[in-house]
């Protein structure tokens, strides 16, 4: 959390959302979705669509984050089944766990061009425009109150909400310029170390496993490892005393299961070791999406007293 006497002007704290990220163009044949790598979206979210050219006058461009809701928790794994579904098969999840578009800033209005205009006035102009919304549309809460925001911090992660988003509330729209922080909020836990990449006694990462099914699985991977991390831990990795459950080359999903251009990886296999991690909220129930930071090794622990982290519910 920045100190108050950091920043030059006032600060805006919001929730990170864990969606996908995607600006709503709303012109007079309707609205369009679009990622931030320029990929159309709006097929995959119907209902959001629908929803906008509804609620939103045309000339209005909305940059804001699409979610599903499960149970009170933001589900991640829904939104991955959306873009992987085809024409026969899309209706029945859109159906089964419906989308939810939060706004957070505006771009333009009316046609004209707003990413000039301070953060402050944006914010006022898309007030104005959710005045009326109703679900599937919603306003990103804000507040400029550090306390508040410290709260929040502690105690929405329990619904998915991976942080916060802190901007400055004088700063323009800058495309391709990130004029913002994200703070996650991140949990200590314990994975099982089944494999490094890298040699066993100066490994660069660490191949997390945990116990799904009854059999160690691969569920993510550490950010890379500073040296003395690597040292420290090589000092407990030894080779497999008896056939290991994984094989020495997987697929690079195996390790990021949501990025699908990984290549093949090669893996020092290890006898499992217990290790404490710092983690993110994005643990989908079978893989974290976003890389550990590993903080110590467990020795004195057996992988049987590793327990998972709370599963995301499935969709309704």
């Amino acid at each position: 959390m920045p100190r108050p006497d950091a920043a030059h002007d006032s600060l805006l704290f919001e929730p990170k959302w864990d969606g996908y990220r995607c600006v709503a163009v709303r012109d007079s044949n309707g609205t369009t979705l679009w990622s931030r790598q320029g990929k159309e979206l709006s097929g995959y979210f119907p209902e959001l669509c629908s929803a906008i050219a509804s609620a939103v006058p045309p000339g209005c461009v909305i940059d804001g984050e699409a979610v599903i809701w499960s149970q009170g928790r933001l589900n991640f794994t829904a939104l991955q089944q959306r873009l992987g579904a085809g024409p026969k098969t899309l209706p029945g999840l859109v159906a089964a766990a419906p989308g939810n578009y939060v706004a957070f800033d505006v771009l333009a209005v009316a046609g004209h061009d707003a990413r000039d205009l301070p953060l402050s006035q944006r914010r006022a102009l898309l007030e104005e425009l959710a005045n009326d919304w109703e679900p599937p549309l919603s306003l990103s809460p804000t507040t400029t109150d550090r306390s508040v925001a410290e709260q929040w911090l502690e105690d929405l992660p329990h619904t998915g909400i991976e942080g916060l988003v802190i901007k400055g509330t004088n700063h323009p729209y800058t495309p391709g310029v990130r004029s913002w922080m994200k703070l996650k909020h991140r949990e200590t836990l314990e994975i099982i170390c089944g494999a490094v990449i890298g040699p066993i006694t100066q490994p660069s990462e660490v191949v997390a496993g945990l116990i799904l099914d009854g059999e160690l699985r691969i569920v993510g991977r550490s950010t890379p490892l500073k040296t003395r991390e690597s040292q420290e831990l090589g000092r407990w990795l030894h080779p497999p005393m008896s056939e290991h459950p994984w094989p020495a080359i997987v697929k690079g999903t195996a390790v990021d299961r949501f990025n699908r251009d990984k290549e093949p990886v090669t893996l020092t296999l290890v006898e499992p070791v217990v290790v404490e991690v710092s983690a993110d909220t994005a643990w989908s129930g079978r893989s974290f999406r976003h890389p550990l930071r590993i903080l110590r090794a467990r020795p004195e622990l057996t992988p049987a007293d590793v327990s998972l982290p709370p599963r995301l519910p499935a969709p309704d």
